[in-house]
């Protein structure tokens, strides 16, 4: 894309709750991103969920608010399809003005993650499930969307419904042609559970293209709502009552030969699977405040909602957090079921990512598979059951030091504790507000 076609253009960074991070930059600017021409507070990764630095944060005042470097990811400039006026958006990675990768942007932690895969000869292939949940917030309190149709409110849950697409046709019509621009691989779109409710798959690629697409493409379904007159979420509970919205992970890897490395020709997988299982289960109390970052994520992780609360797994069983999907066994994969739609996709594919690859390094073995339904089993781990608890066990888990830098730990405590302090302070019927289209 020749970003000289436009006067402006934006610029932007992952902070680590996912929020895009950046400038809006002239035209000239186009031929010298490359040249460390754009330059930000490394403390800009690791504001709060409202953008306010951290109380004594070692990135502010301790180290006098220092600037790191903007450079472009390979992903490229996009298009911004829900602007009125045309202009691009150049995804871009921090790092420090000596040249090194700067601790705490989530994307150069997934990368550290795909590097050890990398030395393996090994690639990771994901795909990743995305959930939301079109919303009219024009009140207060969030209520279900206007149906485009009828000009009525949506009623009632609509799983699967063909009619309740086709309501919407001119929002995932808008959709579809602005994923093609922007080279996101949007495969099938579904009514879900929820009222006003749907999910996005975004087909199988290199798990960094993976996460760059999903960090894309959830500004972009936030975007092209607002164009059309209601707001998308992508709150893991929108509504007390109702279903949550979730990211799944699937995700296999293949050698240099192309071979995938968890298929042995049968339903079961291989022993590399069984590992790869073993250290996502391991990890994945203490991973919870990645899966669930936010205060609103622990309403959707309760029993008997679609979203696991146990750390088990099994063989096409979708209660269990780990699924292992049937099918043709070249295509044999992990489905990993635990994360919300408000998660930062960088940071979720590094944690899950990286938990199996501990797994596979230390040879872990999972108890048995599961069978029937997982709400109803006792005496197994479970995940962190309040946000407080989350932030606890991540910080003082060592496991997580394995698969994460500690400085980013760090940083990702400080800032959910300042979040905890802030929202105490804020009538819970207004959290949804904070929430809405910051996650």
């Amino acid at each position: 894309m020749d970003l000289r076609q436009f006067a402006t253009f934006r610029v932007a960074a992952s902070d680590l709750n996912g929020q895009m991070r950046g400038k809006r930059v002239p035209s000239a600017y186009a031929k010298r991103l490359d040249q460390d021409i754009v330059r930000m507070p490394l403390s800009v990764l690791n504001v709060d969920l409202w953008g306010d630095d951290i109380i004594d944060s070692p990135l502010v005042f301790d180290s006098g608010d220092a600037d790191g470097v903007l450079r472009p990811t390979p992903r490229g400039a996009v298009p911004m399809p829900w602007l009125d006026i045309p202009s691009a958006l150049v995804p871009m990675a921090m790092y420090t003005d000596r040249g090194a990768p700067f601790v705490g942007d989530p994307r150069h932690a997934l990368q550290a993650v795909i590097d050890r895969y990398s030395a393996r000869g090994w690639t990771v292939i994901a795909a990743t499930e995305m959930e939301f949940t079109l919303i009219d917030d024009h009140n207060s309190a969030p209520l279900a969307p206007i149906n485009p149709v009828t000009g009525r409110p949506l009623q009632s849950s609509a799983i699967l419904s063909v009619r309740q697409l086709d309501a919407f046709d001119a929002y995932f019509t808008a959709l579809y042609q602005a994923c093609q621009e922007m080279d996101i691989p949007a495969d099938t779109v579904i009514s879900e559970s929820g009222i006003g409710q749907f999910e996005v798959n975004l087909s199988h690629q290199e798990a960094m293209l993976a996460a760059d697409d999903a960090w894309l493409f959830k500004t972009l379904v936030r975007g092209l709502a607002r164009k059309q007159g209601f707001a998308a979420t992508f709150m893991a509970k929108p509504y007390p009552e109702d279903s949550g919205n979730g990211m799944h992970l699937h995700f296999s890897v293949v050698d240099r030969n192309g071979r995938n490395i968890f298929d042995n020709n049968g339903p079961e997988g291989t022993d590399l699977l069984r590992h790869a299982v073993a250290g996502c289960l391991a990890a994945m109390p203490a991973s919870t405040l990645i899966f669930a970052p936010h205060g609103n994520s622990y309403d959707r992780l309760v029993p008997g909602a679609h979203a696991p609360v146990s750390a088990v797994w099994a063989y096409e069983n979708r209660t269990a957090a780990i699924r292992i999907p049937g099918g043709a066994a070249t295509a044999r994969r992990i489905e990993h079921r635990v994360a919300g739609g408000d998660v930062n996709p960088y940071l979720a594919l590094a944690a899950i990512l990286g938990a199996a690859l501990v797994g596979i390094e230390d040879a872990m073995e999972p108890p048995a598979p599961i069978t029937g339904n997982a709400y109803e089993i006792t005496g197994v781990p479970r995940l962190a059951e309040t946000w407080e608890e989350a932030v606890q066990r991540f910080e003082s888990d060592t496991l997580m030091r394995r698969i994460l830098p500690p400085q980013l730990i760090d940083l990702l405590v400080m800032t959910k504790r300042q979040e905890m302090r802030r929202f105490a302070e804020v009538p819970p019927e207004q959290h949804w507000l904070t929430y809405l289209e910051a996650v």
